[in-house]
């Protein structure tokens, strides 16, 4: 057997990478080397959570669209429409400011960051790894669309068109369903930052 293995030779394995253990900790298996290893196994996963955060973006997407479709088609120049007596009104309006009727004069400004928000999640998806992250990019993409869509296309122009809003809470600004599914994204995400899981997978502790 010696004399086997000196005529034929055997591979090189390089001390840094800290596999000098048995060949189950190389590729992963029982006792293996942890989460890069598993990824490399399993790349379906990484494209699972990808579906998942378009699913819901899209999903996000649509039903902010379809609401505002009915509110231009039904509510707007009409009276509010009370859904818990003075509590929560349906009652459109045109916001050319940020989410919340911020800032009104800088929606150009607000097209922009939209739109850089939507590239940021696209680039940060390929190394996405983790559901409830997958959920709040998600989230956020979707109502980033949703509020774009209306300053691209609506009036007064293009870059500069006001986002309908119609959901009014009393003594509250008046939003839509992008904003809520941008805020619920956002707090999502802050929740996970405090639990140390990243987007990748990994969890980390300060």
């Amino acid at each position: 057997m010696a004399e086997a293995e000196r005529i034929i030779g055997t591979p090189d394995i390089p001390d840094a990478e800290g596999t000098g253990g048995p060949e189950g900790e190389v590729r992963g298996e029982p006792g293996g080397t942890g989460a890069d290893t598993d990824r490399a196994e399993t790349p379906g996963k990484g494209k699972r959570k990808i579906m998942v955060l378009f699913v819901v973006a899209v999903f996000a997407y649509l039903l902010d669209l379809i609401s505002k479709m009915i509110v231009v088609a039904k509510l707007e120049h009409q009276q509010p429409i009370e859904i818990f007596g003075e509590w929560l009104r349906f009652d459109a309006i045109r916001n050319a400011g940020a989410a919340f009727g911020i800032g009104e004069a800088f929606t150009v400004i607000f097209t922009v960051i939209a739109a850089t928000v939507i590239v940021v999640i696209a680039r940060l998806a390929r190394k996405l790894y983790s559901l409830p992250w997958a959920i709040a990019l998600g989230l956020l993409l979707g109502g980033a669309l949703g509020n774009l869509t209306d300053r691209i296309f609506r009036s007064p122009g293009l870059f500069k068109g006001a986002v309908v809003d119609f959901i009014a809470p009393a003594h509250f600004a008046v939003f839509n369903l992008a904003d809520s599914a941008i805020v619920c994204g956002g707090i999502l995400i802050v929740i996970l930052s405090f639990k140390g899981l990243d987007p990748d997978g990994t969890v980390h502790k300060d």
